[in-house]
């Protein structure tokens, strides 16, 4: 009996260290981490925007399927800011921004992203910069807010149909450790795991990273969400492919997968030569979605190309950028 009351007070206080150490981390990261750019408030909730530059068109970029938030786009927004108005943000519960009690889908989150956008004085015309599921979610803000879209960057974007295409090589997967580790957040044990779980990316520097890992605990569980309802966002986006004679490019990540990609997967090198081909054919079509869309092979940068070969992205947005002036006739600044 001594031996289990020793034990469970041990238990204890592990798993009270842990809430302590989770909430001096929530803490530190308010503290030394404050929100880049401001908090707007769309309506009982705050969503983080960071807007840089002055010009038009205004350039939006919104982030893939990551725990990054708007520090998706750190290797590129500077840049582009150089030459005209750019804003990035966090989706709801990533990051600064606050979470969101609808259901995540592609509409909610194109009305969050115009709602923080009108709120904080920004006008359009945008050209939207998204990568991977935010491609998707480019293009549904162009669908619901077309009038103030004038053009469109999806870097290495999501497709509606991937999960179709790519079917006979490999099935969906969500880790159940994945799942359990969001579900124990509070106890700091996602905290502590943090540096594994979000590596440093290229180009992306020190004090991001550090950031990212910060608010961790709270981005990862959105993620999770994020991720459940992917199946949801591709089927709504699905039923929009029409840009019109919007200028559009797509860029498609060419570089070979990593036996670490390739695990993640789980399918052989030979399979992930035929995957990578669906995905180039998957991008052929979504450049076809604007009669002036075209399409960019990247052979040197993986996924997450604005990391990897951020110069791609930059010449792709100013290339639009340069486009959407010559049909308005506007004027830089």
């Amino acid at each position: 009996m001594r031996i289990i009351l020793w034990s469970a007070a041990i238990v204890a206080l592990a798993v009270l260290m842990g809430v302590v150490y989770e909430q001096a981390g929530r803490y530190r990261a308010a503290r030394d981490f404050p929100a880049p750019g401001k908090m707007v408030d769309i309506g009982g909730r705050r969503i983080q925007l960071d807007c840089r530059g002055s010009g038009s068109p205004t350039v939006v970029f919104e982030a893939g399927l990551s725990a990054d938030g708007s520090l998706s786009w750190s290797a590129v927004q500077p840049k582009i800011a150089a030459h005209t108005r750019a804003c990035s943000y966090s989706r709801a519960g990533l990051m600064w921004s606050d979470p969101s009690e609808a259901p995540h889908s592609a509409r909610q989150v194109a009305h969050d992203l115009h709602a923080a956008l009108a709120r904080a004085g920004e006008q359009g015309p945008y050209v939207l910069v998204g990568q991977s599921l935010g491609g998707l979610f480019a293009t549904s803000f162009t669908r619901h807010f077309g009038a103030e879209v004038a053009g469109l960057v999806l870097v290495d974007p999501s497709h509606p149909d991937q999960v179709a295409r790519v079917a006979d090589f490999m099935t969906e997967t969500r880790s159940l450790r994945s799942r359990i580790a969001v579900s124990l957040a509070w106890s700091g044990l996602l905290r502590a795991a943090a540096p594994s779980l979000l590596p440093q990316a290229r180009n992306q520097t020190a004090r991001d990273a550090q950031a990212i890992r910060a608010f961790a605990p709270k981005s990862l569980s959105t993620q999770l969400a994020e991720s459940d309802a992917t199946d949801a966002t591709l089927a709504e986006a699905g039923t929009f492919r029409d840009l019109g004679n919007r200028p559009l490019v797509v860029l498609t990540a060419m570089a070979p997968y990593t036996e670490t990609e390739l695990r993640g997967m789980k399918i052989t090198p030979a399979q992930g030569t035929q995957v990578q081909a669906i995905w180039k054919q998957l991008h052929e079509d979504e450049a076809t979605w604007s009669s002036r869309g075209r399409q960019v092979l990247l052979q040197n940068a993986g996924h997450d190309i604005q990391f990897d070969d951020p110069d791609a992205v930059i010449d792709a947005v100013l290339s639009v950028v340069a486009a959407v002036r010559a049909d308005l006739g506007a004027a830089p600044h």
